[in-house]
Order: structure tokens, then sequence, then C-alpha cells
């Protein structure tokens, strides 16, 4: 019985660290998307950024600056960062979660 049970821990884990964090989530990336059209595109419309053009939302980018997975898109948005507003007192946590969703999709597709 042990043994099964470990080879079941065994499988969930390399299942879980075989996909990348943009894969797992949590937000609704169609939501998402409707909130960063309203609040996110002035600065990052198809995924620029129009202050420090180098960090922009393209899936390099993201890698290079540490930004590639959804637990990071969520504190810069919540939080803000630079010239980046924050956005918690704005945007419930569930909205925020989403944008971070819509964000990964779009990097994975290329912007």
């Amino acid at each position: 019985m042990k043994k099964i049970l470990i080879a079941i821990l065994l499988v969930f884990a390399l299942i879980t660290l075989s996909f990348p964090d943009s894969a797992l989530a949590a937000g609704d990336a169609a939501k998402g998307k409707m909130v960063f059209n309203a609040n996110c595109n002035a600065c990052h419309q198809g995924g620029v950024n129009r202050v420090i053009p180098m960090k922009n939302l393209k899936k390099e980018a993201l890698e290079k600056f540490g930004m590639y997975s959804a637990a990071a898109i969520i504190k810069q948005v919540t939080n803000g960062k630079g010239a980046m507003p924050r956005f918690g007192g704005r945007l419930k946590p569930d909205q925020i979660e989403d944008v971070a969703a819509y964000v990964l999709q779009q990097a994975d597709k290329g912007w």
C-alpha cells in the first residue's frame, strides 16, 4: 500500500512539474482580456511596454525578468512597481488572476 501511495504521489509531482506555470494559471483568460483591455491596454497594447520597451509582455522578456508565472504577474499587477501603478485597490483579486491568465496565454501565443 505504501508503494502505491508513493507511486501516485510521484506521478502527480511529475505531471505538475511538466506543465509551465502559465498552464496552471487559475484565472479565466477570456475574462482577463476584458479587464486587460479596460485597464492595461494604454501601456501594454499588443504586449508592448510603452514606458520601458525592453520589459514588454512577450514570453522572452517575461522569462528574462522573472515574470513568466501567474504569481509574479499577480504580484506586479496588485502592488505595482516602478512606473507601473498598483491595481490592487482598483481590481478584485479574481480580476487580477484573470489578467495574469490572459497575459500568459498571449505570451505563449506570441502576442
